[in-house]
């Protein structure tokens, strides 16, 4: 995928990436190569890729939720999905949740090089993190991070009333939402709707968005470690 089909394609998400907009996406492709040669970021380089199974991938749900306001991408990594929400939509401010350093410093030379000023890089723990910022946030995303029961207690503890979640999955996705219905109800939150998309690559993707509903009970989250070992 070239970056004219790549604005393409969001343009028929309803998403209108400007020339400027392009020109922040191809430094970020080069940016991840220029690091991944260093630290382990991405299995995925070359720029055509990045173009189709990154960054068109990070900007799918920005066409199927009404997302505004303040959003959290729990898990950033390289910045997927939140470096491009931020590109593609500078009316967002953002938060990318990250507990690695070597990625914190990733991203905060991404943002710097492009100019970005929506965003910043924390690194922090989303548990611990939600100790300070407890239901403060729009929207709260993450991609593939964790299993969905325990992403939804990293993840919707940090949502405002009302808010969404958006976790982005691949073609396990409507198999953890069952998975996770029971986690999701106990936080507050419930399912609003499921959609699935196929890349030109074939590889499937679902993206599941949850609204919340009631506040998250205030034993939640619990330390990663209990997270981990039993799941809601």
């Amino acid at each position: 995928m070239t970056l004219e089909e790549l604005r393409q394609k969001a343009g028929e998400l309803g998403i209108s990436l400007t020339d400027e907009m392009l020109s922040q996406l191809s430094q970020d492709a080069v940016l991840l190569r220029e690091w991944n040669e260093k630290m382990n970021l991405t299995a995925i380089t070359e720029p055509e890729e990045v173009y189709q199974k990154h960054f068109l991938d990070s900007l799918i749900p920005l066409g199927e939720a009404e997302i505004h306001g303040t959003v959290c991408d729990v898990g950033s990594g390289a910045g997927f999905p939140g470096i491009i929400w931020a590109i593609a939509r500078p009316d967002l401010k953002l938060v990318l949740l990250e507990p690695t350093g070597k990625r914190v410093a990733f991203l905060n030379e991404v943002i710097s090089q492009l100019k970005l000023q929506n965003v910043i890089a924390v690194n922090e723990r989303a548990e611990d993190y939600a100790k300070q910022h407890r239901e403060s946030f729009d929207a709260v995303t993450a991609r593939a991070v964790a299993p969905l029961p325990v992403l939804a207690e990293l993840c919707i503890p940090l949502l405002k009333k009302n808010g969404l979640f958006i976790a982005m999955k691949g073609s396990r996705g409507r198999e953890e939402a069952a998975e996770a219905r029971h986690a999701v109800s106990v936080l507050g939150a419930e399912n609003e709707k499921m959609v699935d998309t196929s890349l030109e690559s074939g590889d499937l993707r679902t993206n599941l968005i949850y609204r919340k509903v009631k506040s998250t009970p205030a034993e939640y989250p619990r330390p990663y470690a209990r997270i981990h070992k039993k799941p809601l």
